[in-house]
Order: C-alpha cells, then structure tokens, then sequence
C-alpha cells in the first residue's frame, strides 16, 4: 500500500459530509454538495480530475427529459445491470438528505447518455414503487443480486427522523434507528416487497455491504438504540424461483466491529476494508483484505500503510472508494488553513506499484470499450461530520471548462437570487422548486413599472395557473408594490354622456281667488 497527499484546492468547500462518487466509464463524479446547486453547475454533479497532485472539478449537463435531482447526503446507492457480465450500467440513488435536512424517499436511475472532451451529459429518471416502500432514511445500503436469471435490489438499514406523533420540543429533529427490515424490490414491475428476519433484530447504519451473485455480507455499523457497532457478519441470501422469492440471513464468525469503513475493490474476487471506527472517538488504523470465493467468505487483517502523522493523532478521518484499488482519505484542516471547510486530502493505494502500471497499460489499450466498475459495495459515513470521495484518473478536457468556486458570480445581488421585495424569502442555499415548472432556479416575473426589474412568483403569491397565463398572455405585469401606484396613474377613461330628451315645464295650477266677503262667510259656514 502507498499513500500519497493531494493538494488542497480552492473549491474544496463543496466536499462536504456525506456526498457520493459515481464511477461513469472509469472516471468519478461527485455528487452531493453542500447547499443547493448555482448556475453554473445546476445539476450538482462534477467530474472529479486530479492532475499533478491537484483536484479540479468539471460540470457535468443533464439531459432535457430528466427529472429534477436534489444534492442527497448519505445516500444509498449502487449500479445495476441488465445482467451480472453486462458492460453498461446504470446507478440506483435512494433516500440522503437534501440541503434542507430532509429526508428523501425517492428512487433515482442515473445513466450516461455522452461524454465528450467539454461536455458530459446524463440522463436522471424517478422510479415510482408501489407495496412495502421503505420510509425516507439516509446512512443505509443498496444492493442487486442476481438469481436465476433474474435480478432485484435489496435495500437494508439507515436512520430516520422520530415519527411526528413521538418528538418532543427539545428532540423535534432527533434520528433513530429504522426497523431491521429487508426490502426486495423488482424495477422491473415497480413493486418493493419487505421481510423481517430473527437474526436482524436491531437496526444498523454506516454498515458496508457487498454483493456476489445471489448472497449480500453485511459488516459492522452503528446501532443508535445500543450505541454499539455490530461485531456479527451477516449472510443474506436471495433465492428468486418463478414464484415468490426466498430470504434467509446467516450469523458467520469473523466478524469486526467496525462503523463508516471503506471498501475497495482490488480483483474479482478481493476487497480492502480501509478505515472506520471504533467508538465514536477512537479510529480504526487497520486494514483487512476480504475474498469471496465458492459462497465463502474470509476476512484476513493485512499490512497497513505508513500513516503520517497528522492522520494518527486528528480525531476523525472520511473517505470514499475511487475504485481501481484506491481509496481517497481526508481529514478535517482545522485552523491549519485559511479556508473554513478546507481539509487534507490523501490517496490510498492498495495495489502494488507494478499492479497499477499494468492497470493503466490495459486501460490504455482497452480504453473504447471497457469500462469498470469499483464492486457493489456501499461504505458510509457515520459521522455528521465529514464524508469525502474523489477520483484518481486524468481526464483530457479542456482547462477552461474547470469550476472554481472562486469564479462563481455572487448571485446574492444579480441573477434569480436577488432580494425582490421587502418580504422575499428565497435563499441559494435553501430554497426548492415550488412550481412544477422550475428545476433549479425559481420562476421569476417582469414588473412593469419604470425601467422595470425581476420579482419571484412565488414572494408575489401567484398560483401556477395564474403564472402560466401571464407567461403565454402579452400583458403588463405590475408586482405587488407596484399594482397601487399604477392604478393612480392610469388615465380614466372618457366617459360617454347619454343625450336625454329636455324636460317639459311644469303648468301652474289655476287657484281661486277670493274676496275679503267671501272669505269671512266661508269660514262662518265652516265653523257652524
């Protein structure tokens, strides 16, 4: 084994705990990033470049029928095949949290549909289920065997938040354990089936699993009702005959008790365990070497690497699999650096020095057509501290295409993250899509008044509907500040006047006069 530092970059502030790494056609993307994505890279999703000991990051592009992927933490995820020994793949990406700290309870399918030396391109599906779906969970794992010619995913493990009718004011976002169940789920008719087993009786979290044929090993994690990191390895074995599927787990020895390890894929049949804890303040320094072989398993300590340092006495340590026997490690840069969130990175390589140059001459030759995949294995993070993954390979883009976070527009003052109004609410960092219509920037509107500015549909309270209609209608849109003063300034209309007929005069009304006499006899006759 060989350990190699990596330069810090200027961008590393969006390595944060819990992101991903998908490993597209021998290359890794980055998936996962603190906060919601900016303009410049909306998808959220980076091509990782290490060149010279130093990491760039490259934007990647979704294509126009893919549905809106959220930036998810701690996911589960794993590539599936049409079957076992087929080159192309896809990945699966269940549950994480988003920036927001919800949980997710979505599927995902993610694919490469091209790639070229400036433009990378996926394409993200949602996957609907019906029957047993598993609740929303992040730090869990996902896996795909495969059977008798068929195959399924088998989802198991994580934490969830406290059910509503149970949290308390000082506890509203505590986590606990989700129930120890295994869930089947066939793609194929959308239907998620679960199973309960004796030998799982408590939930587990931050485990690794990995997968051959029909068999999952699930290895250590984290147990928070016990607060213990399970020492058992469990077997689980999925039979899938013509009718229903057969589930049985099996308690092996050998076991280690182990949380957020890291596993790496080093042949066809042999794996390296690589870091983990032991308690929550206490690292695991050891490496192991796993081998399937026949339906066996063995787990064997072997040599670890010269560790510096700085890594022997920091508390806590991240990492991911960058596949190809190699592991990247990072620890936390404290007040050593001048960016907050910047943190030392390392690569572990597991694989002898003339290993690797034969790798890269095959890779070389066989670059148009093979394509390979870091094991369908799933390593966690059970601190909510840090998580980390990167990838080794050169890519030949072009420079200019590289993000740097120092480039980025400060988008608190221009573009769609303005503040509209005195009671504008949406923030880069948590907002999400509220109409149907918006992906990853919120729909925004023209105010007429003066020279005119942008307002947010949604900080003027405008239905979808409503939104739709101005946005197909040719007419002037006045924002709620505005809508008063422009009525008082409209020009009223010119009212119509009726023509009528000129009224008649009114005829005086004859009166009878009477004489002085005749008064004084008519009020005598009228008094008698």
């Amino acid at each position: 084994m060989s350990l190699q530092m990596v330069s810090t970059v200027s961008n590393s502030s969006l390595l944060q705990p819990g992101f991903s790494l998908l490993n597209f056609d021998g290359h890794d993307f980055f998936f996962g990033q603190k906060g919601w994505p900016k303009r410049s890279c909306p998808t959220g999703v980076f091509l990782l470049d290490i060149k010279q000991n130093e990491l760039k990051m490259k934007p990647a592009t979704f294509s126009k029928d893919s549905c809106y992927l959220p930036p998810l933490r701690y996911p589960a995820l794993c590539t599936l095949r049409s079957d076992a020994r087929a080159d192309e793949y896809q990945y699966i990406i269940h549950g994480g949290k988003t920036p927001n700290n919800e949980l997710s309870d979505k599927i995902y399918f993610m694919s490469l549909v091209s790639k070229t030396s400036k433009k990378i391109t996926f394409q993200c599906i949602e996957k609907d289920l019906g029957g047993d779906v598993p609740e929303a969970r992040y730090g869990h794992t996902i896996n795909v065997v495969h059977s008798r010619g068929k195959s399924m995913s088998v989802l198991f493990g994580g934490r969830t938040y406290t059910p509503l009718a149970q949290r308390t004011t000082e506890k509203w976002n505590s986590v606990v354990d989700c129930l120890p169940s295994v869930f089947l789920i066939d793609f194929e008719f959308g239907c998620c089936t679960s199973y309960i087993l004796p030998e799982l009786q408590d939930g587990l979290s931050f485990h690794v699993s990995i997968a051959r044929d029909d068999t999952i090993y699930i290895l250590g994690g984290h147990s928070l009702q016990n607060n213990t990191r399970s020492p058992n390895l469990y077997k689980l074995k999925i039979d899938l005959p013509l009718g229903s599927p057969a589930v049985s787990c099996t308690i092996l020895p050998g076991g280690i008790s182990v949380s957020s390890a890291i596993v790496t894929q080093i042949s066809d049949t042999e794996f390296v365990l690589v870091g983990g804890y032991h308690s929550d303040n206490q690292k695991r320094l050891a490496c192991n070497t796993i081998v399937l072989e026949d339906s066996k398993i063995e787990i064997a300590e072997s040599v670890s690497p010269e560790w510096t340092p700085d890594i022997k006495h920091c508390r806590m340590w991240f990492g991911c699999d960058m596949g190809k026997g190699s592991v990247l490690l990072g620890i936390p840069g404290a007040n050593k650096q001048i960016t907050p969130d910047a943190n030392y990175f390392y690569i572990l390589r597991c694989k002898g020095a003339e290993e690797d140059k034969e790798e890269e001459l095959i890779t070389q030759i066989c670059s148009q057509t093979s394509s390979e995949d870091p094991g369908d294995s799933a390593p966690f993070e059970d601190s909510e501290e840090f998580c980390f993954s990167a990838e080794a390979n050169s890519f030949d883009a072009d420079d200019a295409d590289t993000y740097n976070e120092d480039d980025e527009e400060d988008e608190s003052e221009t573009g769609y993250w303005i503040t509209c109004c005195a009671s504008c609410n949406i923030d880069i960092n948590t907002w999400v899509p509220f109409y149907s219509t918006e992906l990853n920037k919120p729909a925004m509107i023209l105010c007429s008044s003066g020279a005119g500015h942008w307002v947010h549909a949604q900080c003027m309270d405008l239905s979808e509907t409503i939104l739709l209609r101005l946005s197909e209608a040719n007419v002037k849109y006045f924002c709620n500040k505005h809508v008063d003063l422009n009525k008082g300034l409209q020009t009223p209309q010119k009212v119509v006047r009726l023509k009528k007929p000129p009224m008649k005069p009114l005829r005086k009304k004859k009166t009878m006069k009477l004489s002085t006499p005749t008064k004084k006899s008519f009020l005598r006759r009228l008094f008698e």
